[in-house]
């Protein structure tokens, strides 16, 4: 009995090591688990006879890998990683993610039904307490996500059809490297090879062509947190429809706090700075601009002076209730 306990024991192990890397050298795992590279073949033909697809590679360097198989087996996940995942099924069911709302909710259900009572209490916080927000922005279909996620992994070239801000269709062929999400966007970070630099691709606007590229050796990467940076500055200086020069008498630095993405913000001295926003809804921009909580000037941008102007009139009439409907501006008479 002990000595069967010991077996399965190793075969958990076994397999977290499996799922937790890509590939593992026979004796990588034998010396993890300490036990010879016999022991080691012996329990994964045990995996296999229990479901899980194990991958042999021939050679003195041989080793395994955890393939496909018809079925999903069992996953082994510590307590962390399973709290993680209720609430990535919850944040799913309602996200910028097209077509898996419904799988969410019924993939959380499952995992809910075998949460141990511990982890079950700390779930059911998040869901009690947690209001997702209406997704307002572009969603992307699922297959395309896990289509890059694959190439990044994988370090495949990837071929896609791409989309441009102004609806210019363009062939590229990249690395795929990071898929970065920001503000209810999906991004992908890759090496455009046609272009021999660095592009940020919004993943919505990608429809990938099959089959896929050759496998390519990974270039060096700055850290994830200067990648993520990189997007966002990308993403702020993105060619928008409409532009203007706005001033606002506040400091930078206080500006520059209250914007979500890096912009650049041009001290004009201790109270004023100016920067210029973009946007393809100057109605939305307008919107923005007075969640700043300070004063500003527009000093060049034609379609924001109107939509401010809209916009001042609007709230003027929310407390002057006396003016009537059919002198209000952009209403109809009745």
């Amino acid at each position: 009995m002990v000595g069967m306990q010991e077996t399965s024991g190793r075969l958990l192990r076994l397999l977290s090591l499996l799922q937790s890397r890509r590939d593992w050298t026979s004796a990588e795992l034998a010396a993890r688990l300490e036990v010879t590279a016999r022991t080691i073949r012996k329990d994964v033909e045990r995996l296999r006879g229990l479901g899980y697809p194990v991958d042999a590679r021939p050679g003195v360097a041989g080793g395994y890998r955890l393939g496909t198989g018809a079925a999903l087996p069992p996953l082994l996940l510590d307590d962390e990683e399973a709290v993680a995942v209720v609430v990535g099924l919850r944040t799913a069911a309602g996200g910028s993610v097209a077509g898996i709302e419904e799988t969410s909710v019924r993939a959380l259900a499952k995992v809910h039904q075998v949460l141990p009572a511990r982890l079950r209490h700390r779930a059911a916080a998040f869901r009690e307490f947690a209001l997702p927000m209406p997704v307002s922005g572009p969603r992307v279909d699922s297959a395309v996500l896990t289509t890059i996620a694959g190439a990044c992994r994988d370090h495949e070239r990837l071929r896609f059809d791409y989309r441009s801000h102004d609806g210019t269709e363009t062939r590229r062929d990249v690395e795929p490297y990071r898929l970065v999400h920001d503000r209810s966007r999906w991004y992908l970070v890759a090496w455009d090879t046609d272009r021999a630099d660095w592009r940020t691709f919004r993943a919505d606007r990608i429809t990938p062509r099959t089959p896929g590229g050759p496998r390519f050796t990974p270039r060096a990467l700055p850290p994830d947190a200067e990648i993520t940076a990189a997007v966002a500055r990308s993403v702020g200086a993105a060619p928008w429809h409409y532009r203007a020069r706005v001033i606002v008498h506040a400091p930078a630095e206080y500006v520059r706090d209250r914007i979500p993405v890096p912009v650049d913000v041009q001290p004009l001295g201790p109270d004023r700075c100016e920067f210029t926003p973009g946007s393809d809804n100057p109605q939305r921009l307008a919107h923005y601009l007075g969640l700043l909580d300070a004063d500003f000037t527009v000093v060049d941008g034609p379609e924001l002076v109107e939509a401010v102007g809209r916009l001042a009139e609007r709230y003027r009439r929310a407390i002057t209730p006396d003016d009537p409907p059919s002198a209000r501006p952009g209403l109809p008479a009745h």
